[in-house]
């Protein structure tokens, strides 16, 4: 965590919620209860709107005040704003109930105000209401086991200690989130800095010549990029990588999927929201990375209910040898099925990987 700085949320829980998975590329299995332990019962991160919804550290929330404040100001979520000023009686009495019950969801709230017409989709009033009090810094969000949130008034999550640490400039504020990005980076384009915090673009990116000045990022060329890079100060490069890593669609090594096309010739995007029958590589696929590349990627779902790792498809890309890479996935398979709770990988015959995969799968059954 002290060089991925943040933890992006996401709803879909396809293999398990995606927050774990990061953790689970770096270090291996691990008891994900830790997870929830560190964020939502001792608060040592929070929630916030950094790159999407996001776990981050409790010493990132003063960098963040600067974006509530033009919350506050009306600059963004113009929706929200509009019911925050046509609804503000109601939006005081739900913070008040917080204030009075909380923690609690918006169903348990005691007038919820269920949706009417088209607007914002199928949120209730309530919802957005709370939606708007947590991009405001009002409130906070910790999650149930069933990753429900739970809305609390914002001093009673995140510690005296850190609201009573002074709020840095704006400026100041957005170049040492630049920093941070360019650590979790290691080498990237401005526009790869900017958007691991979802900066402004046209006030932070002139914030990278301070950077520079100050030795903090080096200017540096990629082969094959067409745009300048920035290289963090403490930024190596190995002799050799070695190693493999299923990685979450919302990871940084792949959540930019330019960087992800420019960095490994590895073209990726999420296909959740395509029809079934457009999709090239599957619902929830997760690429691998071994080595330097991104050699490979699954269509991967976990059957709770049967205890399984369902692997509907397999792909080597192109340059790959699948002999070579079939054992490396395998591994890598079985300890995401240890991560969710599953005892056995079952292997469907979609892919150019499937083959090797299911005799190697078959071979280490017997």
């Amino acid at each position: 965590m002290a060089k991925l700085h943040l933890l992006q949320l996401d709803s879909v829980p396809a293999v398990i919620r995606t927050q774990y998975l990061p953790l689970f590329s770096r270090l291996g299995p691990y008891r994900t209860e830790l997870l929830d332990e560190i964020a939502y019962r001792d608060d040592e991160w929070f929630e916030a709107w950094a790159h999407e919804a996001s776990l981050l550290p409790m010493d990132a929330e003063p960098l963040l005040r600067w974006h509530k404040r033009r919350v506050a100001d009306g600059q963004t979520w113009k929706g929200l704003v509009e019911l925050a000023r046509r609804e503000k009686a109601y939006v005081d009495s739900v913070l008040d109930e917080v204030a009075a019950r909380g923690p609690l969801r918006a169903s348990e709230l005691s007038d919820p105000r269920p949706r009417q017409g088209e607007w914002w989709g199928s949120r209730s009033v309530g919802t957005l209401a709370l939606d708007w009090l947590f991009r405001l810094g009002a409130v906070g969000v910790r999650r149930t086991g069933n990753f429900e949130k739970e809305y609390d008034l914002f001093e009673r999550i995140v510690p005296d200690h850190v609201r009573s640490m002074p709020t840095p400039d704006e400026r100041d504020a957005m170049r040492e989130l630049l920093a941070r990005a360019a650590r979790a980076l290691g080498v990237a384009t401005a526009e790869d800095l900017v958007d691991y915090f979802r900066l402004p673009p046209r006030l932070a990116k002139p914030l990278l010549v301070d950077l520079v000045d100050n030795g903090d990022l080096i200017v540096t060329r990629v082969e094959g990029w067409s745009r300048p890079a920035y290289r963090h100060r403490d930024a190596s490069t190995p002799r050799r990588i070695d190693g493999a890593a299923l990685v979450s669609p919302f990871d940084p090594v792949v959540w930019n999927r330019d960087r992800a096309e420019r960095l490994f010739d590895f073209h990726y995007r999420i296909e959740i929201y395509v029809p079934e029958a457009k999709r090239q590589f599957g619902y929830y696929v997760l690429p691998l990375l071994w080595g330097d590349r991104l050699a490979g990627r699954f269509d991967l779902r976990t059957l709770r209910d049967e205890r399984v790792l369902h692997v509907k498809a397999s792909y080597a890309e192109p340059w790959v040898d699948t002999a070579g890479l079939a054992p490396v996935a395998h591994t890598e398979l079985q300890a995401l099925a240890r991560l969710v709770g599953a005892d056995d990988l079952r292997i469907d015959e979609r892919g150019n990987l499937a083959p090797a995969l299911r005799a190697l799968d078959r071979l280490s059954s017997t």
